[in-house]
């Protein structure tokens, strides 16, 4: 934290209070037991700022709002100043994730919260809420704790249910700039893959189109989203899980639609990965600031060339090494390595997860999220890892993958199952609520347990994805269009079962090989593939002696198939909802 504290102090040495008193800095500390303690004991409130390393109007407010002398002393007299990072700490991100960033939320000394108030807020404002609150610290109307649904009695949604979420989506989408959202334009991979996988190229088509805009066309990567409801206003930092699920869709997209621009913009997120994030022990880093300096925007920056940018210098990569985003980096260079066949991207996918099962990984099969697991473990890093397993066992058919996403599996089961889904964190962290659900990571569980069941006849894979799916029926009411896509698409999955491909040949020759590779890049948007040898199945046996392929779906299967060409066109089944 001593850029931020360097950032308040100039801010704050500029200015002095109305007695002509210097007032030293907001005191930050950690979000812990004792900061609410002390706020007992004082009789004070507790101020949370969460942000994050990364975000051009959190440096903003550091330096504009948080360096405001009369603020700075509001605090002093009433508050005990807490300053979270989002990214350190999954459950208070996804507690406050329609807050920020930043967040800024007040707390009465018992936990109970009072206010919150969402992204930048200028001194003067700041100020008048800070002395309100202080004033009457009676719970707003912004503290109104979010109802949590009951889960559904069926993993399946109603006819009715499924054609409101479909009708929202739908409705969501922006045929004018084309993408998922107004106000801000991004790739949201859940509402693209649905329309992938339902054939509404249209949708998919067009928001993947647009989305090159916001491609990094000197170093590559992708900015994390535009402003104003455009895709020409980027906010310039490069996240995780921005990089890597993108990554994920444009390897997907160019399997279906064999677009060469698609390739290219997956080449170029793998090119940003592998010389700005990587680690040098193969490890992957969080994040790159949004500005060179902070606070300060950075398009005329972000317009240079890499000459002219690296003479200026490089905004700051935050080299936090968290299970979760190694996960993520994992399976989203697996998802392309499956695509091409390119054993360097898919090195550089084993190297990042393996080592988070060293260094992160716990004896239980669960994950941390960092070297010190603040109020762990948390449902994210374990379940990105587990998508991590399951995508490198379909790339390289190595057994070991599939049975570590079954093991972490079942620890997600065993730790993080409620009644109502599966929460955020496995217990209360300091001064908060019990942990709740995110609908987010259901929908992850659910599509990992279910790839699961499909690839090992699982019955408590199963089990976990139903559970997941109840949880998401019962919230499904309401949900906005660009929610739905990601229950809509679990739901489909669970509805019927994948394309399945088999492949019986000796691990090694090139004929398997050929065909293999061919299973793996084959424009099915849900399938599975499986490579037996000779001899290891009764159901699935080599035709003619030779290395054979099988596609099925729909409860039949292809006669055998010899030529790669032909499992291709075996896969290109029709798609529609």
């Amino acid at each position: 934290m001593g850029t931020r504290y360097a950032i308040l102090l100039a801010g704050l040495l500029s200015g002095c209070a109305g007695t002509g008193t210097p007032v030293p800095p907001v005191a930050w500390e950690g979000w812990s037991q004792e900061a609410f303690a002390r706020a007992a004991r004082e009789k004070r409130l507790v101020l949370l700022d969460l942000g994050a390393v990364w975000c051009h109007w959190c440096h903003v407010m550091d330096r504009e709002t948080w360096g405001d002398p009369e603020v700075a002393r509001l605090i002093a007299k009433d508050f005990v100043a807490v300053h979270v990072n989002q990214d350190e700490r999954p459950d208070l991100a996804n507690r406050y994730e329609d807050y920020g960033w930043p967040a800024t939320v007040v707390f009465a000394a018992d936990g109970t919260e009072l206010v919150k108030f969402r992204g930048y807020i200028p001194p003067r404002r700041m100020a008048a809420l800070l002395r309100a609150v202080a004033a009457d610290p009676t719970p707003g109307p912004s503290a109104v704790e979010r109802i949590l649904r009951a889960p559904a009695a069926e993993p399946k949604l109603p006819a009715e249910i499924d054609d409101g979420l479909h009708a929202a989506w739908e409705a969501a989408y922006d045929r004018a700039q084309q993408g998922w959202g107004d106000a801000y334009k991004y790739l949201d991979p859940d509402c693209v893959e649905l329309a992938i996988a339902e054939g509404r190229d249209d949708l998919a088509r067009g928001t993947l189109d647009a989305m090159l805009a916001l491609v990094d066309p000197v170093w590559g990567g992708v900015y994390q989203y535009s402003d104003g409801g455009v895709w020409t206003n980027p906010h310039f930092e490069k996240i995780m899980s921005f990089q890597a699920e993108d990554l994920r869709i444009y390897s997907l997209a160019y399997r279906v639609y064999g677009d060469e621009r698609y390739l290219r913009a997956a080449r170029g997120i793998e090119r940003y990965l592998l010389a700005f994030l990587r680690s040098p022990e193969g490890a992957f880093y969080a994040s790159q600031d949004a500005d060179l300096v902070p606070g300060d925007h950075a398009a005329g920056y972000f317009s240079l060339d890499d000459a002219g940018r690296r003479a200026l210098g490089m905004p700051r990569i935050d080299r936090s090494l968290y299970a979760r985003e190694n996960g993520l980096a994992a399976l989203g260079l697996a998802s392309l390595a499956r695509a091409t066949g390119d054993t360097r991207t898919l090195e550089a996918a084993v190297a990042a997860a393996e080592w988070a099962v060293a260094h992160r990984g716990r004896t239980d099969g669960g994950f941390r999220h960092g070297e010190d697991d603040a109020a762990g473990p948390y449902l994210a890093d374990t379940l990105a890892m587990a998508r991590a397993f399951l995508e490198l066992h379909q790339a390289t058919q190595d057994p070991g993958w599939l049975e570590r996403a079954g093991t972490a599996l079942r620890f997600v089961d065993a730790t993080f199952r409620t009644p109502a889904g599966f929460a955020t964190a496995a217990a209360a962290s300091e001064g908060s609520r019990a942990p709740r659900p995110q609908m987010d990571e259901n929908i992850g569980v659910a599509r990992l347990a279910l790839r699961l069941h499909y690839l090992a006849n699982s019955p408590s894979a199963r089990d976990a994805a139903d559970h997941a799916l109840k949880y998401l029926a019962g919230a499904a009411p309401g949900v906005n269009g660009v929610r739905a896509g990601g229950i809509l698409l679990a739901a489909r999955e669970s509805a019927g079962e994948p394309v399945s491909v088999v492949v019986v040949g000796k691990r090694g020759d090139p004929e398997t090989a050929a065909l293999l590779q061919a299973a793996l890049s084959a424009p099915a948007p849900c399938s599975t593939v499986r490579l037996l040898a000779p001899g290891e199945s009764s159901e699935f046996a080599q035709d003619r002696g030779e290395p054979t392929a099988f596609v099925c779906s729909g409860g039949s299967c292809s006669s055998p198939l010899h030529d790669p060409a032909e499992v291709l066109r075996a896969c290109a089944i029709s798609r529609k909802r």
